[in-house]
C-alpha cells in the first residue's frame, strides 16, 4: 500500500484534517460506488478510516479514497453545451456500424 502526500495536516486557523470521498466495491468485477467521506491527515489514514466507517461489516472487498481537492466536477452551468449529445455527428450513431455475421441482433 503506498501513501501519497497530497493531504497535510491541518494549518493555522483550520481545525479538520482534508476531506477524502470514499468508494467501494462491493463485489469482483463490480463497479466502485462512492460510499461517502472521510477527514484524515494523508491517505494511509483515510484508508483506515474508511475501512472502519464504511466496510466494518464486510460490506466490501476493495476501498479507494481520493483527495477531495483533486476531483474535477461540472457545475449547473455547464448543462448547455458540456453536455450537448453531438447530434451533429451523426458517424457516431449506431446504424452507421454493420453487424459482423454471426453476431445475433437484438
Amino acid at each position: 500500500m503506498t501513501s501519497p502526500t497530497i493531504a497535510t495536516a491541518p494549518k493555522g486557523g483550520e481545525t479538520q484534517w482534508p476531506l477524502w470521498e470514499v468508494f467501494t466495491q462491493e463485489e469482483a468485477g463490480a463497479p466502485h460506488q462512492h460510499a461517502g467521506s472521510v477527514h484524515a491527515a494523508d491517505a494511509e489514514l483515510a484508508l483506515q478510516n474508511a475501512r472502519d466507517v464504511y466496510a466494518r461489516r464486510n460490506e466490501a472487498i476493495s476501498i479507494w479514497v481520493v483527495p477531495s481537492v483533486t476531483i474535477i466536477a461540472s457545475t449547473p452551468e455547464d448543462v448547455g453545451p458540456f453536455f450537448d449529445p453531438a447530434n451533429d455527428k451523426a458517424y457516431r450513431h449506431p446504424q452507421f456500424f454493420k453487424t459482423p455475421r454471426g453476431v445475433r441482433v437484438f
